[in-house]
């Protein structure tokens, strides 16, 4: 599965992403970008969501916007 993510340590707050595709990012309480966990699995997205999250990321000025793999997770059995 993958996922839209933000790196805290390169995002400088400046809201571009947010502004491009507000359904994703918002800007956090510590005043950086973040994604909305509802939102913010590429798999379920629609193309043209898809292609939005790439602007986003590619306008990203610091490149803080990255796309993660993310494996899900199976219940244990027991």
């Amino acid at each position: 599965m993958k996922k839209v993510k933000v790196n805290q340590d390169l995002c400088i707050g400046c809201g571009a992403c947010q502004a491009i595709v507000d359904s994703i990012f918002q800007i956090g309480e510590n005043g950086l970008a973040e994604t909305k966990e509802e939102t913010n699995t590429m798999d379920t997205m629609e193309e043209e969501l898809k292609s939005e999250v790439m602007d986003a990321l590619e306008g990203c000025p610091t490149s803080a916007i990255y796309i993660e793999e993310q494996e899900e997770q199976k219940k244990e059995e027991q």
